[in-house]
Order: C-alpha cells, then structure tokens, then sequence
C-alpha cells in the first residue's frame, strides 16, 4: 500500500483501511451514547426539581438549590480524571474495552444513587454519598465519550467522520429527551409527596438497561481498524505506539488542547444554563409549571438532535471550522434574547429561547466529535481529544448552573448570566478562529486524503 500525500499539519495521511460503516456500530454507539447521557443529565434534572429538598431539607431553598448544583459540579471535577485515565488505556489497549468499561460504570453509579435514603433517614451522610456515586458518573462519563466518538469516526469512510462522530454527540439530546421523559412520566403518575419520597428513584433504576447494551458492545462491536493498524505496527516494532501517551499528548500538544477546550465554551455553558439553570430559575422565580417546562425542553431536544447530525454531516462538505465559528457566532448574538424571552414567564418564550439556542450551540457540538479526534494522530488522539473535552467539563460545565443561580441571587436580573454566555461564544469562536483546519478543501476534494493528523505510513 502505498502512502498517501501530506496532510494538512505536514504529516503524511497513512493508508487506513476503512470498510462499510458497520450499522450496529452506528446503532450501538447512539443507544450506548444516549443511556450513558441520559444518566448523567439525569442527575442535573434530579438537582434542579429534587435533590435539594431531599439531600438538604434544613437549608431555604435558595441555600438547597446552591447545594445541590454544587454537587452536579462533583461529576464534572471527576470527567477530566476519567478521561485521563481513558485515554491512557485507551491509546495503548484498544477504544473498546474502555467504552465497555465506562458505560458499566455509568449504569452501576446511576443506579446506587436512586437507592439513596435522604437526609431525613441518614442526616449528612446522604449528600455524602450523594457526591461519592456522583463522582463516580463523572469517572465514568469522562471514559465514554472518547471511546465512543473515536470507534466510530476512526470506524468511518475518510469523507464521512463528521456525519459518524454525530452518533456518539446526538447521545447528548437524547439522553435529555429520556431524561424529562422519564421524569415527566415519574411526576405524572405520583403525588408531590409521593414524589419527593419515591417517584424521583425510579428513572434512575432505568439505568439498568445499560447493562445488555455493555454486553453487546462486547459481544459483537469491532476495534476500530485505525487502532487495530496501530496495534499491528506495534507488534512489528515499529514504534508507532507511545508507553505514556498521556504525557506525550500534554508535553507536545499542550496549546491544541487548551484550544480544544475552548471550543466547547459556548455550546457547554448554553447547554447546561437550558437544562439544568433555567429549569430550576423558571420553577422557583418565574412561577412556571414544571410540567410545561419539561416538555418543552424534550421538544427543544428534539430539534437539536437534528441540528447536530446537520453540522457534522455539514462539516464533512465544508470543514470543522467554518460550522464551529458559524455557531459561536449564533450564540454571542442570541445571549440577550435568550434571556428575554424566558423571561417572559410564557412557556413559548421558553420554547423559542431554548430551541434557538440548541441550533446555535448542536451547529458547534456536531462536528466536534471529528474535529478534536482529528488535532491528534492515533497513538495519542484518545488522550488528546478526551483531556480537552474533558477540561471543558470544570472550566465551562459543572459550574454554569451554580454560577446562573448566584448572579440572579446577587443582582436580581439575568444580565450577568447573558454577558457570560456571550463571553462564551467569543471564547469558541476565537479558538476556532487560532486552529488549524483539519478537514480543508484540498482534502474534502481528494478522494485519497484522510482528514486530520495521521502517523507517517
């Protein structure tokens, strides 16, 4: 096989042999995805209607409200460990026994937090254990994304990564739409107090369900043949693999990961303040039904998973770049009306305010899942790709709800927050802006270019 020519970062695109995309790759990467979101943003709908009443029934709901999105924050602190941990095994060993690992993980976690006892039965030792499981989800979320998203771009056609990474992003919606499913159904068949005692467990016993997709990817997913390539030179001696892959990736690569990390600014903090800070600031300020506002967040999500596949399919026609910069933009500009339109109180000023903003922030998520692969060549890209989406879960994530409710709670108005999300969309656009194209024309053109970094054929 004979090499194919420079790549757009001067390294040579290596022959990597890809077949059909495999449809149950597809199919086990969106369904395993989608579990493993729904139970980490699960918790974040839990914090917002729930855990502040159960976990810390002593505090005013102001105080319970702080507490339990600081907890939210405790799995965000642990993902940039899971993915470090990840990427480390997963650039030495394989992509899919770490995706097997994780999403195993994800169910096991998610399942102990619905047997919780509150406050009530056990005093402090509940948001104790409360934050341990929850740390335990973020270990776990940190490993999947990354082992996800690369066996199915590195599984893909050289002109298709874009539209195959979406399978592992659309998990994001997803999970959102079986989350205020499941908590809509929880809330429509109990009382309140029923409620507050039981009903808020049983969408985290679904959690259950991971278990046999955990089997199936195990039983009947395949290695992604750029890893298996890789491995193959290994065994050849030929000094493609890295001992500390982790190390090489921060040491060489620093910069390409922070920029990474700041793509994710505007589409993390928009996302999180949509479902998480606005639902708690709507219920409790605002007055509106929780009811209504679930459901018009799991039709928002609806959109947004169209959106998503939209831009990285789009990606693949016209670059990483251009969608992720077209998007920030949309979120800088769409910051202030946001905010008017929740503020309305209406629950179709909600829905336009929310919806909008999904298109805005899934056109910069879509492409993603190809774009910070592609920063990295395969001996380093799961460490590489996983520390700078993974980042992004401390510096723009975890705390964006925390951070929504105390600047309502010291100014009274919803300005500051608009001025952050603002902020955050100039933060993608410029570090899309200083990045390197990894998918130019010059590539999208030529059938025999591979987009990204390769190792040398």
């Amino acid at each position: 096989m004979t090499a194919s020519p420079v790549g757009p970062d001067g390294a040579r695109n290596g022959p990597v042999p890809h077949g059909r995309m495999p449809r149950k790759l597809l199919a086990a990467g969106l369904v395993g995805s989608s579990i493993e979101w729904y139970d980490f943003f699960l918790y974040g709908t839990a914090a917002a209607l729930v855990f502040g009443k159960v976990f810390f029934p002593y505090s005013s709901p102001l105080i319970g409200t702080l507490l339990s999105f600081s907890t939210f924050w405790a799995g965000f602190v642990a993902r940039p460990i899971g993915g470090a941990l990840a990427g480390h095994f997963g650039d030495r060993y394989g992509r899919k026994p770490v995706v097997v690992t994780s999403l195993f993980g994800m169910g096991l976690g998610t399942f102990l937090i619905g047997c919780l006892p509150g406050a009530s039965s056990i005093g402090v030792f509940a948001p104790i254990l409360l934050v341990v499981l929850r740390f335990v989800q973020g270990v776990a979320c940190g490993g999947q994304w990354g082992g996800i998203v690369l066996l199915l771009t590195e599984s893909a056609g050289p002109k298709r990564r874009g539209f195959a990474g979406t399978f592992g992003q659309m998990g994001v919606p997803f999970g959102v739409i079986l989350g205020n499913v499941a908590f809509l159904l929880a809330t429509a068949s109990t009382s309140p107090a029923a409620f507050l005692s039981w009903g808020w467990r049983v969408p985290f016993f679904f959690s259950a369900v991971l278990f046999p997709v955990v089997l199936y990817i195990q039983a009947k997913v395949e290695e992604s043949p750029e890893f298996r390539q890789l491995r193959h030179a290994a065994d050849r001696k030929a000094g493609k693999t890295v001992r500390a892959p982790l190390g090489e990736a921060i040491r060489r690569h620093w910069g390409k990961i922070l920029l990474g990390c700041g793509l994710l600014a505007a589409t993390n903090v928009l996302f999180y303040i949509s479902i998480a800070g606005v639902l708690s600031y709507a219920t409790v300020k605002l007055h509106m039904q929780q009811s209504s506002l679930l459901t018009a967040s799991l039709f928002s999500s609806l959109i947004t998973v169209g959106a998503t596949l939209a831009g990285g399919a789009l990606s693949d026609r016209f670059g990483r770049r251009p969608m992720v910069m077209a998007g920030a933009a949309g979120v800088m500009l769409w910051a202030f009306p946001y905010f008017m339109l929740v503020n309305t109180g209406t629950i179709a000023g909600f829905l336009v305010a929310v919806t909008v903003g999904g298109i805005f922030q899934s056109a910069i998520y879509g492409p993603l899942a190809a774009f910070l692969g592609e920063m990295f060549a395969p001996n380093i890209r799961f460490s590489g790709a996983s520390l700078a989406y993974q980042l992004a879960a401390i510096i723009w994530s975890g705390g964006t709800p925390f951070i929504m409710t105390a600047f309502i709670a010291s100014t009274g108005t919803t300005t500051l927050v608009a001025v952050f999300v603002a902020a955050t969309g100039l933060v993608t656009f410029l570090c899309a802006w200083a990045l390197r194209e990894t998918n130019p024309a010059s590539v999208r053109n030529d059938p025999a270019m591979v987009p990204g970094v390769q190792l040398p054929a």
